[in-house]
């Protein structure tokens, strides 16, 4: 098992330690796993000059699946738009074909209470959304910023798909769907956008391949506010990129912190790069105050998705919920009565239950 090790920017490094010490644990144990590391975003402008430099790119390719930290700091803010760190991000998604992007919003039951929603509402909680990551708003061309013909400056995106980017995402949602309790829900805004409109008609077209699989339609304003309002009531959702984007965010604040989500990223043969769901963070960098979790859950993922070793998943899932159950909590999820720790400290109680 060849692994890519990205740290990235700000709490990347720290997070990502505490990730690698959990796969230690189970290389120890038999798991045959070789990491390499590399640069990307920041890190990698700061040694190369550039946030996705050919030196990555080789490695990732040469990769059986990618684990990435995060990217991006204030300090990059006002570099020239291809230098920043996110372009990185961008571009090692695209380079490697990832445009199926997996985003689990799952609700821990010691948690209930740190969700900002009632614990009524989101106890049990347990949503897949399916997001497209290579298409979109995004990567539409033409784009920019240019001066119209009444001399006005103007900027403008593109939101365009295929039929073929269509269809390869609609069918990793139902084959997720299939796996889980056979209901999904499409998110479009198929009332005003032809884009999703065409999205809409291929999924209801794929849908025709699955019959077991209930296939919904939700225009995506009212998808935000149901995620509020009902969330129990999706299973797995798959939608667009710029939506997806959205969505899936406001779902992570659902289980009570984004530093508990992991997701994935994944081609069509099942390669992915595996990355917490928050960002740099860069306001703790370095200050021990990171919740290293997400991304060791983003290990688990890859074990499943990628390695097909399920059992690996569920050992490293099992001593997630452990650690959880004894108490210990990060700033981010912390409640009176439990222990605060820091993400060494969330490291070694993880490797302790490992």
């Amino acid at each position: 098992m060849k692994i890519a090790v990205l740290p990235g920017d700000g709490i990347g490094p720290e997070i990502v330690t505490q990730a690698c010490r959990v796969l230690d644990v189970l290389k120890t144990d038999g798991l045959p796993v070789e990491t390499e590391m590399g640069v990307l975003g920041g890190a990698a402008y700061d040694r190369h000059g550039d946030p996705y430099p050919e030196a990555t790119r080789q490695l990732v390719h040469a990769a059986d699946a990618v684990l990435l930290g995060a990217v991006g700091g204030p300090q990059y803010d006002k570099l020239e738009r291809p230098l920043r760190p996110e372009r990185g991000l961008l571009a090692i998604r695209k380079d490697l074909g990832l445009f199926a992007n997996l985003r689990p919003a799952l609700l821990y039951p010691e948690l209930a209470s740190a969700s900002t929603l009632k614990p009524e509402v989101v106890a049990g909680l347990d949503i897949m959304i399916v997001r497209e990551l290579t298409g979109d708003i995004y990567f539409g061309q033409p784009r920019g910023i240019s001066i119209n013909e009444l001399g006005e400056r103007e900027a403008y995106n593109t939101m365009r798909y295929s039929e073929s980017e269509v269809r390869r995402i609609a069918h990793v949602a139902f084959d997720i769907a299939m796996k889980r309790s056979r209901r999904l829900c499409s998110v479009d805004k198929a009332n005003v956008l032809e884009t999703t409109e065409f999205w809409k008609e291929i999924m209801i077209d794929v849908g025709r391949e699955y019959p077991e699989v209930e296939l919904s339609h939700m225009y995506v304003d009212n998808a935000a506010m149901q995620l509020v309002r009902n969330p129990k009531q999706f299973d797995v959702m798959v939608t667009g990129n710029i939506f997806g984007d959205i969505l899936s965010d406001e779902a992570s604040m659902l289980t009570g912190s984004i530093g508990m989500l992991p997701s994935a990223s994944l081609d069509e043969n099942n390669k992915g790069l595996y990355e917490p769901s928050h960002g740099s963070a860069p306001d703790i960098a370095g200050r021990d105050l990171a919740n290293p979790l997400a991304t060791i859950l983003s290990l688990a993922m890859m074990l499943r998705y990628t390695f097909n070793r399920d059992d690996a998943a569920l050992r490293v899932e099992g001593a997630v919920k452990k650690v959880l159950a004894a108490g210990l909590r990060t700033a981010d999820i912390y409640q009176p009565g439990c222990e605060k720790v820091g993400c060494a400290a969330m490291g070694d109680a993880v490797v302790a239950a490992l």
